[in-house]
């Protein structure tokens, strides 16, 4: 009797291990089915993009019409261009004085809003008084970069600038106002990371 019960305990010891283990491999496959691939992330990612254009009635115009316009964008129909890289503009004020220039020390006062959740984020700093970030700007041929050296954007996302943000800075000047729609291989580093897009009010691009 004492034998049949010590097989009939490891007997179920080991059917319980077995129950675990094909419960536990059914959670992995399930966590693995709900993994979505970049090419599906991509898919979510313009999906998003599109459906706030549609929601915020914003009129696309072509890099081609936009240059034949002088470089500028109707506020009253809400016209944002389309620029390289899935990248979308808005002038609302193309700046005063200078253009920004290879080394110039750039401020910036903006609001980040996240366009997959819906939300403004907390490293926007334009209702912050006295609070801007700061970065350098670099051109060389025609590459553009910079770095940022202050403020919420290097502390949440590291030294680099959003390829989209450089993007305006051709077509505007000092102390200008822009909109931008930025999806996440323009934009910073978690973005690019988790394949979210951006969108910005950069309320000034200011040379220090």
């Amino acid at each position: 009797e004492y034998f049949c019960l010590t097989y009939y305990i490891e007997k179920m010891k080991k059917l319980t291990l077995l129950f675990v283990t094909l419960l536990c491999l059914g959670f992995m496959f399930q966590a693995c089915d709900d993994t979505k691939t970049y090419a599906e992330q991509l898919e979510d990612e313009d999906n998003a993009i599109k459906d706030f254009i549609s929601k915020n009635n914003i009129k696309v115009l072509s890099l081609a019409d936009f240059e034949a316009k002088g470089n500028t964008t109707d506020l009253k129909t809400n016209e944002y261009v389309a620029l390289s890289g899935g990248v979308y503009m808005q002038i609302v004020d193309k700046g005063t004085g200078d253009s920004i220039k290879n080394n110039d020390i750039v401020l910036v006062r903006f609001m980040e809003y996240d366009i997959m959740s819906q939300d403004t984020t907390s490293v926007s700093n334009y209702d912050v008084d006295g609070w801007v970030d700061e970065f350098r700007y670099s051109l060389s041929g025609t590459t553009a970069s910079g770095l940022f050296t202050y403020g919420s954007m290097l502390t949440a996302y590291g030294t680099a600038v959003p390829s989209g943000w450089l993007l305006a800075l051709k077509y505007v000047t000092d102390r200008a106002h822009v909109k931008l729609i930025v999806p996440s291989k323009m934009g910073h580093d978690a973005s690019l990371r988790y394949v979210y897009p951006y969108f910005y009010d950069i309320r000034k691009f200011q040379i220090y």
